[in-house]
């Protein structure tokens, strides 16, 4: 299946897959092939693939965040946890079905950038990227003065809010995109497991 659509990952750049494992605390880890890990990591559990052009991936359609409860304080505290530890990471979630959409950037331990749209922006930290003003999404937020907006107000807000192509731009333009890794498995295999309280 590969790492795609109404998922979320991480890319961490250089690494290797215990590193990103045991920073994300998993248990009962297994080793799986790119294309069963993937697979699993859809329904349950995260999926820690290893090394694609100097990326290591992980992915969960459930338990990538878990512990986190909003868009908001409690992800960015994640982001930072993980930056400690990593170093460098990048994160991004995307599921057009209820329209839930972020991305984040953490530099030398620190998040310098994060969005996130899920119906309102709960979140949004640091300069949009060079890549997010060219799509012109990750831009603005609940502007003062909303509750009184009008039809048209909101029909502009609306356009400015991304949807998960603009996801995958940013990814691409960051560094990799999951969708675009090719059909041919990466060799080696991954490690699968669960975050603490999820197994």
């Amino acid at each position: 299946m590969g790492i795609g659509y109404k998922t979320s990952w991480l890319a961490v750049p250089g690494g290797d897959n215990e590193q990103v494992a045991d920073a994300l605390g998993l248990l009962s880890r297994v080793t799986m092939d790119w294309e069963a890990g993937t697979d699993a990591a859809y329904r349950r559990g995260v999926f820690v693939a290893t090394p694609v052009d100097g990326w290591t991936l992980a992915h969960s359609r459930v338990h990538l965040t878990a512990g986190v409860v909003d868009y908001g304080p409690s992800l960015l505290a994640w982001l930072r946890s993980l930056g400690h530890q990593l170093g460098d990471l990048q994160f991004f979630h995307t599921d057009r079905i209820f329209e839930n959409h972020a991305w984040a950037r953490v530099e030398a331990g620190e998040v310098v950038r994060a969005y996130c749209y899920d119906g309102g922006v709960p979140l949004r930290l640091g300069e949009p990227t060079e890549i997010e003003r060219q799509l012109g999404v990750g831009i603005r937020g609940m502007e003062e003065g909303h509750s009184s907006w009008g039809d048209a107000e909101w029909d502009d807000w609306y356009a400015a809010m991304p949807v998960e192509r603009h996801v995958m731009a940013i990814a691409k333009a960051w560094g990799i995109c999951p969708p675009e890794i090719p059909d041919a498995p990466p060799t080696g295999v991954g490690i699968y497991g669960f975050p603490p309280g999820t197994e």
